[in-house]
C-alpha cells in the first residue's frame, strides 16, 4: 500500500493541488449542460468526481505528511502570482472538504431527486467545492482573496435555488454581507502588500521583521482583516445573513454551515493571524484580545439567541454562530493547547454540524417537519435518524466521549496555559449550558413524547425509516463524531493532526 502511494505521488507530480481543484470544477462546468431528465448521467459524475477528488486528497495527504512539497504558481503580472500550496493547515481544511462533499452528494441526490433545475443546482454545488478546496490550497493572500470570492458567487445560486421570493431576498442579503466583506479584505491585502511585499503564507508569520513605525497600520490592516473574513465566519455583528439564508435547502444548509462558508470565514482568520501575522506578533501588537472578546461575546450570544427559535434550522443556524466563533477562539488565546483546541474544532464543528442539518432535512423532507414544536415523537418513527441527530446535539454541547469535548477541553486546557482562565471559563461553561438548553429539549420532546400528527407524511414508513440516500449519511457522520472522540488519540486523528500544525506554527 505505501508502495503504490508513493508511485502515485510521483505520478500525479507537483500539480496534484491544481488536480484537485480541477476534479470538482470542470466536472461543475459539465454538469450545467446535463438535460433534467439524464439522472443517471448526472449522479454518475457527481458520485465520480467526488470519489476521484477524495482519493486524490488521500494521495496528497500521504505526500504532506511525508514531507513532499506541492506548489503551483502562475505568475499573472509583476509582483503578483497565484500559488496553490499544500501544507499541513490547509490539508487539515481540505481532507474535510472531500470527505464531507462526498457524504453530501449522496444526500442531496436522495434530497432532490423530484425537484426542478438540478443541472443548475449541481453545477453550482460542485463550484462551490472547488472555490472552498481552492482557498484552503492557497498559498498566499492573493490567492485566497481570488477563491474566496469565487466562493460568494457560486453559493449565491444554492441560497436562492428554490426560486421563491423569500429564497432570493436572502440571496441578495448574503451577496450584499459578502460581497462588501471580501471588498474590505481585498482594501487591506493591497494595502499590507504595499508595506510588506510578497504574501505567501509561512508558519509562524512573516511580518515580525517591519519596522516598529508600519504597526499602527498593521493593527488597521488586521481589523479589516478580520471584519472581511468575520462577515462568512458569522461573527456578531456580521451575523445577519446566517439565519435568513436557512430558506435554502437542506444540502444547501450543510454545505454551508459544516464546509464551505462559515468555515472558509474562521479558516482566513486561522491563517492570517498563525502564517500572515504570526500568533506571537499579533500578540505583541495586541490584536489578540480584541478578538478574543468579540468571539467571546458571539459564543454566547448565539447559544443565547438559538435558544428562542422555533424553527429548527434556523435554530441550529444560530448554533453555528456560536460553535464555528470556538475556532477563532483557540486562535485569539495564545498558547499551543487552545491552538489545538480551535483547529481541531475546525473538524469536529463540520462533522457534528452537517450531522445536525441532514437530520432536519429527513424530518422535513419525510415528515414536514420544520419546526422544533412539532418533532414530539419522531425518534419513535425515525430512530436512526433521530439517534444520529442526538449524537450531534451531545457533541455541540460538550458531552463525551464526543468529538466536541475534546475540543472544548483544549480550549479550557489553553485558557489555563495562557493564563486567561477567569475570562475563558465562564464563556465555555455558559455556553455549553446554553446548548443543553436548547439541544436537549428537542432530544426530550423527539425521544420522550408521544407523537403527534405529521405535519406532512411525504415518505411512507418501510423497512428503513426514510429514503436511503437521505438515512445513511447523517448516520455516517454521527459516527464520525463519536469516533473522533473516542479514538482522538490515534494516529491520524484529526486532534493529533491538529497538535502537528500546532508544533509547527509555534516551532
Amino acid at each position: 500500500m505505501n508502495e503504490l502511494l508513493n508511485v502515485l505521488t510521483d505520478a500525479l507530480g507537483e500539480n496534484l493541488p491544481l488536480w484537485i481543484v480541477l476534479s470538482s470544477f470542470s466536472v461543475g462546468l459539465v454538469i450545467f449542460f446535463v438535460q433534467e431528465s439524464s439522472h443517471r448521467l448526472r449522479t454518475t459524475l457527481n458520485l465520480l468526481a467526488a470519489v476521484v477528488k477524495l482519493a486524490l486528497v488521500g494521495v496528497l495527504l500521504w505526500g504532506v505528511y511525508h514531507g513532499q512539497v506541492y506548489e503551483v504558481r502562475w505568475v499573472i503580472a509583476p509582483n503578483l502570482e497565484l500559488l496553490l500550496h499544500a501544507d499541513a493547515l490547509s490539508m487539515l481544511f481540505v481532507t474535510l472538504s472531500a470527505l464531507l462533499w462526498l457524504v453530501t452528494t449522496v444526500y442531496a441526490i436522495g434530497y432532490l431527486e423530484h425537484s426542478p433545475h438540478r443541472s443548475r443546482f449541481f453545477g453550482f454545488f460542485s463550484l462551490c467545492v472547488s472555490a472552498t478546496v481552492g482557498l484552503a490550497l492557497a498559498g498566499n493572500l492573493v490567492t485566497f482573496v481570488m477563491f474566496y470570492e469565487f466562493l460568494t458567487l457560486a453559493t449565491y445560486p444554492l441560497v436562492a435555488h428554490k426560486g421563491s421570493h423569500e429564497a432570493r431576498k436572502a440571496a441578495r442579503l448574503y451577496l450584499a454581507y459578502t460581497f462588501t466583506g471580501g471588498l474590505l479584505l481585498l482594501v487591506a491585502v493591497v494595502w499590507l502588500k504595499s508595506i510588506a511585499g510578497p504574501l505567501t503564507f509561512v508558519q509562524g508569520g512573516i511580518l515580525d521583521s517591519l519596522p516598529a513605525e508600519t504597526h499602527s497600520a498593521l493593527r488597521w490592516i488586521f481589523l479589516l482583516m478580520i471584519v472581511g473574513l468575520g462577515v462568512k465566519a458569522a461573527l456578531v455583528p456580521l451575523h445577519g445573513w446566517l439565519p435568513k439564508a436557512m430558506v435554502a435547502p437542506a444540502p444547501v444548509s450543510a454545505l454551508l454551515h459544516a464546509v464551505a462558508v462559515v468555515k472558509a470565514g474562521a479558516f482566513g482568520i486561522v491563517r492570517v493571524v498563525y502564517d500572515v501575522y504570526g500568533v506571537e506578533f499579533a500578540a505583541v501588537l495586541g490584536v489578540l484580545v480584541p478578538l478574543g472578546i468579540v468571539v467571546a461575546f458571539t459564543i454566547v450570544y448565539g447559544s443565547t439567541l438559538a435558544l428562542f427559535q422555533d424553527e429548527l434550522k434556523k435554530r441550529l443556524a444560530y448554533s453555528t454562530v456560536s460553535q464555528v466563533s470556538y475556532i477563532v477562539l483557540g486562535t485569539a488565546i495564545l498558547g499551543p493547547l487552545a491552538t489545538v483546541g480551535g483547529i481541531v474544532h475546525l473538524v469536529h464543528q463540520g462533522i457534528m454540524k452537517i450531522t445536525l442539518f441532514f437530520a432536519a432535512g429527513n424530518y422535513a423532507e419525510t415528515l414536514g417537519i420544520h419546526r422544533v414544536s412539532q418533532m414530539n415523537g419522531v425518534g419513535k418513527r425515525m430512530p436512526l435518524t433521530t439517534l444520529a441527530f442526538t449524537l450531534g446535539a451531545l457533541g455541540m454541547i460538550g458531552i463525551p466521549p464526543m468529538a466536541g469535548f475534546i475540543s472544548k477541553w483544549y480550549l479550557g486546557l489553553g485558557a489555563l496555559e495562557a493564563g486567561v482562565l477567569l475570562w475563558v471559563m465562564p464563556v465555555l461553561i455558559a455556553s455549553s449550558l446554553l446548548n443543553a438548553a436548547y439541544f436537549l429539549p428537542i432530544l426530550y420532546r423527539a425521544w420522550f413524547l408521544p407523537a403527534d400528527p405529521w405535519p406532512d407524511e411525504h415518505i411512507k414508513a418501510q423497512r428503513w425509516e426514510t429514503h436511503g440516500m437521505l438515512l445513511w449519511p447523517p448516520v455516517i457522520t454521527a459516527s464520525l463524531a463519536l469516533l473522533a472522540g473516542l479514538f482522538a488519540s490515534l494516529p491520524f486523528s484529526p486532534l493529533e493532526w491538529a497538535q502537528l500544525i500546532t508544533a509547527r506554527e509555534y516551532k
